[in-house]
C-alpha cells in the first residue's frame, strides 16, 4: 500500500483551545496561550490534549489561524512545519521565516483593499460614538501589511456586534463594497478583503508540500464558518462539537 505523508491544517482558537469562559470542563485545564504579560488566556481540556497527541502521532500539524505573528508566538504548540497566520495573509516556512513570495502577493492585494478598510473603520467608530457605546474598529496589520478590520464589544455582548453588522457593515457592503466579506463569531466581528482567506494560503502550502513529499493526505479542522473553505479544500474535514460550524452542519442532521 502506498504510504502518504499526513498533514493536519488546524485552526487554533476555539478549536484546539479556548478562553476560560468557553471551557465546559474546568477540572483538567492546562494553559495553551498567553497574554503579552505572560498571564494565561486560553486553555486546553483533557480531550483536546488527547486529540493533539493523537494528531501528532501520525500527522504533522500546520496551524491555520487568524492570529498575527506576535500572538502566535505566545501559543504553546510544538510546530515543525509551515504555519498560516493572519487569516491566510502570512505563511511561515518550516524555518519560522516569512514566505516572501506569498507576502509580496498579499501585500499587493491588501494595500489595494486598504482604502475600503479605512472607510469602514471610520463608519464603525462614528457609530460607536453616536450610540454612546464606544465601539472602536481596529485595522489588523502584520509585517507592515494591513489585513482586515475587527471590532469587539467591551462587555462581550454579541447582540451589539449584530447591530453593527446590520446597521453599519451590511449597508456599506450593499452600497458597493463588494470586494469584502463578513466574519462574525462570538465577540468578534471582522470584515476581510475577498483576497484574504485561509483557503488561499492552505492551497499554496499544500502545493509546496506535494512538491516536497509527493503523495500527501490532508485534513482540516476548524470551529467557524471562516474555516469552512480551507477545510473543504482538504481531503478530510474535522469539526469539533459545540462550535459555530458544528451547529451549521451536524445540527441540521
Amino acid at each position: 500500500m502506498k504510504k502518504f505523508q499526513k498533514f493536519l491544517f488546524a485552526d487554533l482558537d476555539d478549536t484546539l483551545f479556548q478562553s476560560l469562559e468557553k471551557c465546559h470542563e474546568r477540572d483538567t485545564l492546562e494553559p495553551a496561550a498567553f497574554l503579552k504579560d505572560g498571564a494565561p488566556i486560553s486553555f486546553t481540556t483533557a480531550a483536546q490534549r488527547a486529540f493533539i497527541a493523537f494528531a501528532q502521532d501520525g500527522m504533522t500539524i500546520i496551524p491555520a489561524t487568524a492570529r498575527n505573528l506576535n500572538a502566535f508566538q505566545r501559543v504553546h504548540l510544538a510546530c515543525t512545519s509551515y504555519a498560516v497566520l493572519d487569516y491566510g495573509g502570512i505563511v511561515l516556512g518550516p524555518d519560522g521565516k516569512v514566505d516572501q513570495i506569498w507576502l509580496a502577493r498579499m501585500q499587493d492585494a491588501m494595500h489595494a483593499a486598504l482604502p475600503g478598510l479605512q472607510e469602514l473603520a471610520a463608519l464603525i467608530d462614528a457609530w460607536g460614538a453616536s450610540s454612546g457605546r464606544g465601539h472602536r474598529a481596529r485595522i489588523i496589520e502584520d509585517f507592515a501589511t494591513p489585513f482586515y478590520v475587527v471590532v469587539k464589544d467591551p462587555e462581550k455582548n454579541a447582540e451589539r456586534l449584530a447591530l453593527i453588522e446590520r446597521d453599519v457593515v451590511q449597508p456599506w457592503l450593499d452600497a458597493g463594497a463588494r470586494d469584502y466579506f463578513i466574519h462574525r463569531n462570538g465577540n468578534n466581528l471582522a470584515v476581510l478583503p475577498n483576497a484574504l482567506n485561509k483557503s488561499h494560503a492552505v492551497a499554496y502550502v499544500t502545493e509546496k508540500l506535494r512538491e516536497e513529499h509527493g503523495d500527501i493526505l490532508t485534513f482540516g479542522i476548524g470551529d467557524s464558518k471562516s474555516d469552512a473553505r480551507f477545510m473543504a479544500a482538504c481531503d478530510y474535514a474535522i469539526v469539533p462539537s459545540r462550535t459555530q460550524l458544528a451547529g451549521l452542519t451536524l445540527g441540521t442532521l
